[in-house]
């Protein structure tokens, strides 16, 4: 695992910086980094973003007035990622100015790493990702609506229209006009300072750290999963892939009663973490499942991978007349499937979108301690 900060400098890069801005590079050592590889979330603390500027460090951008007093990460092509100085962020109207004080790299983020887009989403050069943070309020205007300068906030990195046929029917998830920060091609919070809009922040809660609120993000995906798969009481749950979405998805799973609930994932470390979460039993791939339900399969399995097999092995792992909900995003974004499987099982399928409001929830699971988000962060 690692963590960047703005401070790292000097690192290798597979091209040289240029030298039209102040920029560092950045590596990401150690084997190839995807969602699948280890379990815990990677945290950067304290940065500040956003258009990238190719003027010099701190000098006036003198096409608007303003200062490059901001430092932020730059995805410039697959695999390489950069530190620069870019403009520092003026606020819209209903925005505030933030101080981003801790960020969580996603498997989405990976993906953007590696990919350099999931799907038709791609990210140009001068990206900025980073949709998992919390902020201080730094803005004076923060006052007027209950967030006084210092307040620490969670950020909904969504903002729906409101307006659309899917923002009225109470699908906000699905808005095609949505802005979501750090989803192309809108820079998000690998940065030391960011505005978002008001109804975005979310106070949060005395006992509660920067790391614990940009967690929410990953867990309101969590939340929103399983109320899609609307577990019953005692009903059995297999969770496939225990990343970080996965052992949440554990967790949320068993606060609506499912039970028992499985863990599946050949990484030995993920494993002991689902185990230490409330897994009841855990296994390095299906035929641990199978034995455990005498091959009779999971009542709900809830797909978590980063794998194109993804649905095929859900289809596997559940049993006839089951259910399935898919969460995790494909590398390639294609899955494979035997067709005949999966309609002779007569399954259930549902593909997981984000989330909707649900960040009180959030804060709620985690302030009662029915869900543990720290067990899944690292390298603060």
């Amino acid at each position: 695992m690692v963590s960047v900060t703005s401070s790292s400098t000097g690192v290798r890069s597979n091209r040289l910086p240029t030298p039209r801005r102040a920029t560092s590079a950045i590596s990401l050592p150690g084997p190839p980094l995807a969602s699948g590889h280890l379990y815990r979330r990677q945290v950067f603390r304290s940065q500040r973003p956003l258009s990238r500027s190719t003027r010099p460090p701190g000098g006036p951008d003198r096409r608007r007035g303003r200062q490059l007093s901001v430092q932020a990460v730059l995805l410039e092509a697959p695999r390489d990622v950069r530190v620069a100085t870019v403009e520092d962020p003026v606020p819209a109207a209903g925005e505030l100015l933030l101080e981003v004080a801790a960020v969580g790299i996603c498997g989405s983020d990976l993906h953007y790493y590696l990919e350099g887009a999931i799907g038709n989403q791609a990210a140009g050069p001068g990206f900025v990702p980073g949709h998992e943070f919390a902020c201080r309020v730094i803005d004076p205007r923060g006052a007027e609506f209950g967030l006084s300068p210092g307040t620490l906030v969670a950020v909904d990195p969504a903002h729906p229209c409101g307006r659309c046929e899917w923002c009225r029917s109470g699908h906000p998830n699905l808005c095609p006009s949505v802005v979501f920060k750090g989803v192309p091609p809108h820079a998000g919070a690998m940065a030391e300072r960011i505005a978002a809009p008001v109804e975005c922040l979310f106070p949060l809660p005395e006992g509660f750290d920067a790391v614990d609120g940009l967690m929410l993000e990953p867990l309101g995906v969590a939340v929103h999963a399983v109320a899609l798969a609307r577990p019953r009481l005692l009903e059995s749950c297999a969770v496939l892939g225990l990343g970080p979405i996965g052992l949440l998805l554990l967790q949320v799973a068993r606060c609506h009663g499912a039970a028992p609930v499985f863990g599946i994932d050949p990484v030995a470390e993920r494993r002991e973490a689902a185990r230490e979460l409330g897994a009841e039993e855990v296994f390095a791939d299906l035929a641990g499942l199978r034995e455990a339900t005498a091959g009779r399969g999971a009542d709900l399995v809830l797909e978590a991978t980063d794998s194109p097999d993804g649905f095929a092995l859900a289809a596997e792992a559940a049993r006839i007349g089951g259910r399935i909900v898919l969460v995790g995003i494909p590398e390639g974004n294609r899955y494979g499937l035997d067709a005949s499987l999966a309609r002779r099982k007569g399954l259930s399928v549902r593909f997981s979108r984000r989330m909707g409001h649900v960040y009180p929830q959030a804060i709620d699971l985690v302030r009662r301690r029915l869900v543990d988000v720290r067990r899944i962060v690292t390298h603060r």
